[in-house]
């Protein structure tokens, strides 16, 4: 235990300095705050056209979806991008101070190798809880200051109430937040079995972005794949869905055996990929 928090200690020292780490936890935040701002005005463009043409007139108007349904998606971006950057950061952690030589003052220190693996895939679970909540809080910020939300309501009828569009927003967000552990303990697998950083990060971002296109073409098998249920590029996240509810759409069918996979899919896989890096860490050449 003694090694393992010497390790911690190390690693969240560098972090604390570190611009990869700053850009890690900063840049999901920025790029949904300026996705927000290009929704927004985009939607006064075209209210503005409509309003010279006079081609909305007569049109029915869902009240609140626009808000609510920016906000859902740059929440989905930003998670997407908050994925693919754990990934390649697990993946360069590792593989980066090998290259350096940093690993070697820390195993001379008598800190093991396993012990070192744990205390980097600690630090990144950290990084990656607080790039979330950054992003979150910050997209939070700006949509509220850019639009009013409330309930979605369509000719004076209530499709769907606040307190049920921030219970779908919470579910859609816990469960596509399950992945990342597993998509973390990817990028460190990779880590540990490459010769360099270069090869680990792009292993890592490649075989993350290779998952997400074949899960398409496997079938039921998706199911049980922890990029199914994670947002993505082709995203088929429960958030997705809900980008949808929120806009008020009835149509949208939820799976019940679909969540419950959801929930406990991606445990295992992490389990299995963690297990696998601490015994390859062993017999690796440092």
């Amino acid at each position: 235990m003694d090694a393992f928090i010497t390790a911690l200690r190390a690693e969240l020292y560098v972090a604390l300095r570190s611009n990869s780490t700053r850009l890690v936890v900063v840049l999901p935040a920025l790029i949904s705050s300026v996705q927000l701002l290009l929704l927004s005005f985009r939607s006064a463009g075209e209210q503005a056209r409509e309003a010279l043409s006079g081609q909305g007139f007569g049109q029915t108007s869902v009240a609140g979806a626009d808000a609510w349904g920016a906000l859902v998606d740059a929440m989905s971006t930003g998670l997407t991008l908050t994925g693919l950057m754990l990934v390649a950061y697990a993946a360069w952690s590792f593989a980066g101070d090998r290259d350096s030589g940093a690993l070697r003052h820390l195993l001379i220190r008598r800190v093991s190798r396993r012990a070192l693996l744990a205390a980097k895939l600690v630090n990144v679970h950290i990084i990656g809880a607080l790039s979330v909540a950054l992003m979150l809080a910050v997209a939070t910020l700006v949509a509220n200051a850019l639009w009013d939300f409330g309930p979605v309501v369509e000719d004076g009828y209530e499709l769907i109430g606040t307190q049920e569009i921030h219970a779908e927003i919470r579910l859609g967000l816990i469960l596509a937040l399950i992945p990342l552990p597993a998509a973390i303990a990817l990028g460190t697998l990779v880590s540990v079995s490459t010769q360099n950083a270069t090869q680990a990060i792009t292993a890592a971002l490649g075989l993350t972005l290779a998952l997400d296109i074949f899960k398409g073409l496997m079938g039921d098998a998706s199911g049980y794949l922890y990029v199914s249920y994670q947002a993505s590029l082709l995203n088929e996240s429960y958030l997705s869905d809900v980008s949808r509810l929120v806009r008020g759409f009835s149509d949208v069918l939820i799976d019940p055996a679909a969540l419950q996979l959801n929930q406990w899919a991606p445990w295992p896989q992490m389990l299995v990929m963690v297990v696998a890096s601490l015994i390859i860490v062993q017999y690796r050449k440092l």
